[in-house]
């Protein structure tokens, strides 16, 4: 299945990527957010790797991702540390609230997991509609000289004495037409030498232009859109930065908009 994060998949982005580990993106995404009084919304929330430090800061946030398993860990994390996390199961595809937010946020390059365009460009339509007059849409994108020169890879994590958690990843298999990329992840779960699980997830992302994800965010109504390298706002773009982060603002049009409790349905409907 693609990009499912199912138990072991998660297990191990837990492991490795534990809750509060930044890049960072925690620390940029505050300070973008420091201004934020109203609901702010994380697609793609994981873990909460950057969701429950910031639920943590005070923001009021909720978030939303298609694996049950990865929202067991962000429900567990929050529950050691007495947070009362929103959270719900749904895909980019089917994500509906009546809510509407100041802000959007979608670090740790979350956005490249949709890979057809028209549904890339029908899901920044729908983040658009449920934001207010000026609020803000904030994602990360990687370079795509990473996606493109990364090799085969194999990683360990030591669970216990007695567990063993492996990940080997082939090389990834590049579609330039489509401007997307493949590689077949294969999970193992090891206890006392002996094989005791798998997991084969074909994981598939599509990489964007600069230019081409600015005129996509313009088309689907934002403005002001701002692109910064490596969470250093203000400085020149560098062919080395590894993280492009765009902010784009929906415009302040307060005279036609009308709230979802106006309209008694879902935003974007």
């Amino acid at each position: 299945m693609e990009n499912r994060y199912g138990k072991l998949a998660s297990r191990v982005y837990h492991l490795d990527k534990p809750v509060g580990r930044s890049f960072g993106d925690i620390e940029f995404y505050q300070d973008r957010l420091k201004c934020c009084s109203g609901p702010i919304l994380e697609p793609a929330v994981g873990n909460g790797r950057v969701y429950i430090p910031l639920l943590e800061a005070g923001f009021h946030i909720e978030g939303f991702d298609a694996s049950d398993d990865m929202l067991d860990y962000c429900r567990s994390e929050s529950e050691t540390r007495n947070l009362s996390p929103t959270l719900s199961c749904q895909t980019f595809s089917e994500f509906r609230s009546t809510t509407v937010f100041d802000a959007i946020i979608m670090p740790a390059g979350s956005f490249q997991l949709v890979t057809q365009v028209d549904a890339a460009r029908e899901l920044l339509r729908k983040f658009y509609d449920h934001l207010v007059p000026g609020g803000r849409l904030i994602l990360d994108i990687d370079n795509m000289k990473g996606l493109m020169e990364t090799s085969g890879t194999m990683r360990r994590w030591q669970h216990s004495e007695r567990e063993l958690l492996t990940l080997t990843g082939s090389p990834p298999e590049i579609d330039y037409v489509h401007q997307t990329s493949l590689s077949i992840l294969r999970y193992e779960h090891w206890k006392d030498g002996a094989l005791v699980a798998t997991e084969i997830d074909l994981f598939h992302l599509r990489w964007w232009g600069i230019n081409e994800l600015t005129l996509a965010l313009k088309d689907a109504g934002f403005h002001n859109v701002s692109v910064s390298g490596d969470y250093r706002p203000g400085k020149p773009l560098t062919n080395e930065d590894l993280v492009f982060s765009f902010e784009a603002q929906r415009p302040l049009q307060t005279s036609s908009y009308v709230s979802p409790d106006q309209t008694g349905s879902d935003v974007g409907n």
